[in-house]
């Protein structure tokens, strides 16, 4: 059977229509690309070719029919390398040609800075930037981002990767500044609970000095946590918190917070053109596996065949929405004419065992499909709750509704099917 040959995943909205492209034109800002595309870049690092043991030494055909299911004819702008399982080695190439980028009248290109960059989230906003035609600049340090996340744009005209720390001042000409820069999940932010805030501080302040140099539209990406262990359920806005200043995820919570109060300092003060991004629970392919996440950790754990840890009786809540989501929401806000903050999340609400289950039923489904029997049904098991452990947590998301005609399209399930499917890829891999 060829790769040609093989039935391609089909992607299904919360309408039950056919997803196939991301993004939309809105504020006169064009961000749609196709989704086969998008696939091709996050799918990349992580779908080598296993080198086979036949005399030729060629590589396993199944495998590039089961990738194809996810690029369909866009294979041409994929890395080939190959894992040698024997010798636990992987042999890297780089792409042999760029993917097509959009050809923009320099009046229609921004010079776009992304900070944090090679990061989870980042790296999706990178990709679809780049995609749309516009010169990429991604500052990192490399603390949780990775290399691999932007490779794939390494050598490209309109792209420059620069390894650098926030809390240092940069200087660079832009047209917009995207600050994603910090670490987000409590096993980084926790790592050095100083520099965590520490970044959120300095770092927030060089890049609103920048933007206030080069006159640049400023976003920062806050975070759910500023609303803490809310009392208020969903939240809203204009709901102030509920956070401890001193537990082990203040640097975090009161970081992002911090970093708030300097991001509408600037704007009140010296007319910087700001926006600031509430964002809630994002899952998706990139995400490492290693940050303590209860997505990646559920899946995980569940491809395994371990057993699934539930912190707590499972009973707290939360909302998770697909990292396609998140930065359809990102562009659209950077490019409206809203200074407020704006909460961007997936309001469809679960129990972390109603999650957990679910996580459970959808790997024994791509496994199935994918003719690997599991050697047994894994269990739930419970353990001790953390510290400050938010128990509620979903977004009112009337204000990225009405302001930027913005509402999630992904379901939670095709979004977890398809990160199963790169997690497991990832196995296969070698490299988790």
């Amino acid at each position: 059977m060829t790769a040609s040959s093989v039935q391609s995943i089909r992607t299904l909205d919360k309408n039950g229509d056919e997803i196939t492209s991301v993004g939309f034109q809105r504020f006169g800002f064009d961000c749609e690309v196709p989704l086969d595309v998008v696939r091709s870049l996050y799918l990349r690092p992580h779908y080598v070719i296993t080198a086979s043991d036949d005399e030729t030494h060629g590589v396993d055909t199944r495998e590039e029919d089961d990738h194809a299911r996810f690029t369909k004819g866009y294979s041409a702008y994929q890395s080939k390398s190959i894992y040698h399982p024997q010798s636990q080695s992987i042999s890297y190439t780089t792409l042999t040609r760029f993917p097509p980028v959009k050809l923009l009248p320099p009046s229609s290109r921004k010079r776009v800075l992304v900070t944090g960059g090679a990061g989870f989230v980042g790296s999706h906003l990178v990709d679809r930037l780049m995609l749309l035609g516009h010169e990429v600049t991604v500052l990192d340090n490399f603390f949780t981002g990775s290399k691999t996340s932007v490779s794939h744009w390494v050598g490209h005209p309109n792209f420059e990767l620069v390894r650098h720390d926030v809390v240092e001042p940069f200087m660079i000409e832009c047209d917009q500044i995207y600050h994603l820069a910090c670490p987000a999940s409590p096993v980084h932010y926790q790592f050095n609970a100083v520099k965590t805030i520490k970044t959120s501080f300095q770092g927030t302040l060089n890049m609103l000095g920048l933007a206030k140099r080069t006159k640049a539209r400023f976003l920062l990406t806050s975070t759910s946590e500023v609303y803490g262990d809310p009392e208020v359920h969903p939240q809203p806005e204009d709901y102030w918190g509920h956070v401890n200043p001193i537990g082990p995820r203040a640097c975090y919570d009161e970081g992002k917070r911090v970093a708030e109060t300097l991001t509408y300092g600037f704007h009140n003060q010296d007319g910087v053109d700001v926006r600031v991004a509430r964002i809630f629970n994002t899952y998706g392919p990139r995400m490492n596996p290693q940050d303590g996440r209860v997505v990646s950790n559920f899946i995980v754990q569940a491809l395994r065949g371990q057993d699934l840890t539930v912190y707590g009786d499972g009973s707290q809540t939360r909302s998770f929405q697909y990292i396609h989501d998140l930065v359809d929401g990102l562009i659209a806000l950077m490019n409206s004419s809203d200074t407020r903050p704006v909460n961007l999340g997936n309001g469809d609400e679960f129990t972390i065992l109603e999650f957990a289950q679910l996580v459970r039923d959808i790997v024994e489904d791509v496994q199935r499909a994918d003719g690997v029997a599991a050697p047994r049904r894994v269990n739930i098991v419970h353990e001790g709750l953390p510290k400050d452990d938010p128990q509620k947590r979903r977004p009112d998301t009337s204000r990225a509704k009405s302001s930027l005609d913005w509402q999630p399209r992904w379901t939670v399930r095709m979004g977890l099917e398809e990160m199963v499917r790169y997690y497991k890829a990832k196995m296969a891999e070698g490299s988790l």
